[in-house]
């Protein structure tokens, strides 16, 4: 079936200099008392910076033009609420201090947007690609960098887009087959289905071994217990996601699989040695890395044995710099898991906690409780010296290669009529089959 040209966004960042990230363009909102209107960028923030010097990549030249704030606001991927871009609500308000999705983009800014069912972004094929389509062009308008937009959509128990898309098995379902095909099968098949929608990423595969059978927030969402069969079955999806032109987020780094807490209301200890680490945990993060994963996300668990301080895994720089970065060899985007889980707010007010994410070696802040006060400590925290610019740079530039890599500065094409074609539903029948 020949591709359907339903949206087309050019997003114009493909002139030599990418002069549509203006410097003079207004920038995100502050939480301060003139936060009910854009701040304009102080003087001198439009500056390239000294340490982003032009090369010949896109990512690099658009890093280059970019002020401060514009910068500081590509760390965050955010939740906007609505099925329409241009559609008022509630939340946005009282969140954001505009009405419309569209508003919350232009006025912010952000890195990238994600989608969710119970945020009312999803009720129809044709309705989501009509938001994606509004919410890219929101960021034209604003003349920032290309907007990223994600979903939580693992298959399973978690499908945001259950109403819409080709039904697919979870990951312990096609863990049991023990094949490896279907897992790159079902990621392919998901992808282009998301690509149709006008989403470029998926916070998927879950590349967490379930070992612990009481395990209340991971349980059927891991391909098994097994970890060199789910490091088979996680390299084979970042395949799939790839094949269909799609990110893929490998998570919950450094392993979420031996938790009998739920990160979402509290925060899980797991006290594994290095060695049960490198043995049970580590295996599907190295096979995601050997396959190219785009990015991975980190838990909001407790370690003490890789790190005493207590501090869990989304703030501590020993595991997301030291093991991950280091150990690993891993030069991706690292995301944090959702910001406004209690797991990660215990000990920290949510505005250290973005900054501490930063610090330890995230570079995409995922859904902040509060957007404002979240992005004022961050830009606080760069002006001031204790996150270096150069340190923010390295953050923004894998953030901006990312999306290049997957043809966000092109335009981006949605076709919703082409979900659940036949032969995407032979895929889902053979794999179903092959798990019962």
């Amino acid at each position: 079936m020949p591709r359907i040209r339903h949206g087309v966004v050019m997003l114009a960042l493909l002139a030599a200099g990418c002069s549509s990230v203006s410097p003079a363009a207004v920038s995100p909102v502050s939480s301060s008392a003139s936060s009910s209107a854009p701040a304009a960028s102080p003087s001198g923030a439009g500056s390239p910076s000294p340490t982003a010097r032009p090369s010949g990549g896109r990512a690099e030249r658009t890093l280059a033009a970019m002020s401060l704030r514009d910068k500081v606001a590509q760390l965050f991927t955010i939740v906007i609420w609505g099925p329409k871009a241009g559609a008022a609500s509630k939340e946005n308000t009282a969140r954001y201090g505009v009405a419309t999705p569209a508003q919350v983009v232009e006025r912010f800014r952000p890195g990238g947007v994600i989608l969710f069912d119970w945020a009312g972004n999803v009720s129809g094929a044709d309705q989501v690609a009509a938001l994606t389509t509004g919410l890219r062009e929101a960021a034209v308008r604003s003349g920032g960098a290309p907007l990223m937009i994600g979903v939580d959509q693992e298959n399973g128990i978690v499908s945001r887009l259950k109403p819409i898309i080709t039904k697919l098995p979870g990951a312990s379902q096609i863990g049991a087959t023990g094949k490896t095909a279907y897992a790159r099968d079902v990621a392919r098949v998901t992808g282009e289905e998301l690509r149709d929608l006008g989403i470029s990423l998926d916070f998927a595969p879950v590349a967490d071994v379930n070992v612990n059978p009481r395990n209340p927030v991971i349980g059927p969402r891991a391909y098994g217990s097994d970890p060199k069969k789910v490091a088979a079955m996680v390299g084979a999806a970042v395949d799939g996601f790839h094949a269909a032109g799609v990110a893929s987020v490998a998570k919950h780094f450094p392993g979420h699989g031996d938790t009998s807490t739920d990160s979402h209301t509290g925060l899980p200890v797991i006290t594994h040695s290095k060695k049960q680490w490198r043995t049970l945990d580590a295996p599907p993060f190295r096979a995601a890395i050997e396959h190219g994963v785009d990015a991975i996300m980190s838990a909001h668990v407790v370690m003490p044995k890789l790190d005493p301080s207590g501090d869990p895994a989304t703030l501590s720089r020993r595991l997301l710099t030291g093991l991950l970065r280091e150990e690993l060899g891993f030069d991706g985007v690292i995301s944090t898991d959702a910001l406004d889980m209690a797991g990660v707010r215990e000990k920290y007010g949510d505005a250290e906690v973005a900054v501490r994410a930063v610090l330890a070696g995230a570079d995409i802040l995922l859904m902040p409780p509060n957007l404002p006060k979240a992005y004022d400590a961050v830009l606080a925290a760069v002006k001031s010296g204790r996150i270096s610019e150069r340190r923010l740079d390295e953050s923004v530039l894998r953030i901006l290669r990312l999306k290049d890599r997957r043809g966000l500065f092109g335009p981006i094409r949605t076709d919703p009529g082409a979900l659940r074609s036949a032969a995407h539903l032979k895929v889902a029948e053979r794999v179903f089959a092959a798990a019962e």
